[in-house]
């Protein structure tokens, strides 16, 4: 009922504000665009003059500020292209008044304002479609391939094994399962995958536990206690070391593109933890047993030690052994997969086919959830309601007088629970405009590391057991995220706050 709700919300607030900018703003055209427009449809260029450097200091520079303005086809004017707008911090003037009288029916906006008239264009709901079906379709391939081989290991018995290694940790969080469920085995496989940043792995191995979960639910529509538990911890998506966020520094020449490795980790690992409370609290499992208390410990001890050995090795080092690591273990468990099942005499190619089937059909049975969510998605960003939020924000901050440096790397935070491929593209932008090696930049690049796409996660999990009723997940979810969030803007104001 919280995901109907949410979703309805969605919807709604995001027709009024389209609504309100056609009547308000005369935006005739906004109603195509969360239609039918597309993300690659040309923008109309506005041409602008600069009165004066009044600028917000969160930019540093003029060129700052253009390169900003630059992202949403504003471009200053020249000889041949008059301006059809002017910024100015001073609007009354001598500067601005000379400038109106040399252009006339100019129009005139302050460097903040114009923020709020700035907007990018997304795919409209019709584009949103087509992608949510070619997402399902590029996870065929990678969904069979992996519950293929997860078929052979509960074959030939790996599964049952890796249960009875992680039970007596996964027992106490996870006081509904039986003791040796195959669930264990399962949903072990996507943390590991998930804390290698093997995202192709993750989804599989997830669907497989949530599927595990699915046949011990008394009531098949609702989400159990369990699968909350399950998906709370995934969607806050630990992960030992950032490799895409440092490939992108790297490309867009950061000095040093590891640097955020450590406060990537550390607050993945603060909001899993948070996830784990929230849960245990909803649910009243007692956290602080010694069997959790030593797992938790020991593995934080293990981070410890490799935050101590990665800060040794430099960038490339970093992606070396990260790649090496990731990759080299998901062909280990292969191998030791095959073998196993060698061992044990099972047929082998049978049971890859087998399991390679459920997730030709799991992939295909999670396109109507995964459309709606993706549509309600894109009505928010195509009506400008991310736009609306973002400089509520900027003027609210502002005002109080508080340090709004990190206000800037804000959308890739609110962003990235509603889209993966949206908040990449943000911190993209943000490092772009801002610089890589600025505080925003550094901020959105932990953002994007902080935590899993939640809403992606709630449509593509609970729609492959058809859960109707995802109880308090959701907000589980969310609060989770704000803690992560508030880490990340902890952590980089403690690591680059004098940057």
């Amino acid at each position: 009922m919280a995901l109907s709700r949410i979703w309805s919300a969605f919807i709604i607030v995001a027709i009024l504000v389209a609504a309100a900018r056609a009547t308000f703003s005369g935006d005739s055209g906004i109603f195509s665009r969360m239609v039918s427009g597309k993300a690659d449809d040309p923008v109309d260029t506005i041409r602008y003059i600069l009165a004066d450097n009044k600028y917000p200091s969160s930019f540093g520079s003029t060129e700052s500020f253009t390169r900003y303005l630059a992202g949403y086809a504003y471009v200053p004017s020249d000889s041949i292209h008059p301006p059809s707008l002017l910024i100015s911090g001073e609007p009354s003037s001598p500067t601005v008044q000379r400038l109106i009288a040399e252009h006339p029916g100019i129009r005139v906006s302050g460097f903040r304002a114009v923020q709020f008239q700035l907007f990018k264009r997304a795919d409209g709901i019709i584009e949103t479609c087509k992608s949510a079906v070619n997402i399902s379709i590029g996870l065929i391939g990678i969904m069979a391939l992996f519950m293929g081989f997860m078929s052979i290991a509960e074959r030939a018995g790996g599964i049952r094994l890796l249960s009875r290694i992680i039970g007596p940790f996964f027992g106490k969080l996870f006081p509904e399962v039986p003791k040796g469920h195959p669930a264990m085995g399962h949903m072990m496989m996507n943390f590991s995958a998930n804390l290698l940043g093997l995202d192709n792995a993750a989804t599989p191995f997830g669907i497989k536990a949530m599927e595990s979960l699915q046949e011990i639910n008394v009531e098949k529509q609702t989400a159990s206690n369990a699968q909350i538990m399950f998906l709370c911890l995934h969607a806050a998506g630990f992960t030992l070391i950032p490799v895409s966020i440092i490939a992108v520094r790297a490309s867009l020449k950061a000095a040093n593109p590891t640097d955020i490795f450590i406060p990537c980790m550390i607050t993945t690992f603060v909001a899993t933890m948070a996830a784990m409370f929230i849960v245990a609290f909803k649910q009243k499992i007692r956290i602080f047993q010694p069997v959790i208390l030593a797992w938790v410990g020991s593995f934080s001890a293990i981070i410890v030690l490799l935050v101590v050995y990665l800060s040794s090795l430099d960038a490339a080092g970093v992606q070396l052994f990260s790649s090496v690591l990731s990759n080299g273990l998901i062909l280990l468990i292969f191998l030791l997969i095959v073998f196993g099942a060698i061992y044990k005499n099972i047929d082998v190619f049978d049971a890859f086919i087998d399991g390679a089937k459920g997730g030709f059909d799991t992939a295909v049975r999670i396109i109507p959830y995964l459309v709606g969510m993706l549509v309600a998605i894109s009505l928010l960003r195509t009506s400008g309601t991310f736009d609306v939020i973002m400089n509520v924000l900027k003027t609210g901050f502002a005002l109080l007088g508080t340090d709004t440096r990190f206000v800037d790397g804000l959308p890739t935070a609110l962003i990235r629970p509603l889209s993966g491929g949206g908040a990449r593209g943000m911190m993209v932008d943000t490092m772009k405009t801002f610089g890589a090696d600025s505080f925003a930049g550094r901020l959105a690049s932990i953002f994007q590391g902080a935590s899993d796409t939640t809403f992606y996660v709630i449509a593509v999990y609970f729609g492959a057991v058809s859960i109707r009723n995802t109880r308090y997940a959701v907000g589980a979810m969310l609060l989770a995220d704000l803690v992560g969030i508030c880490t990340s803007i902890l952590l980089t104001y403690m690591f680059f706050g004098q940057s």
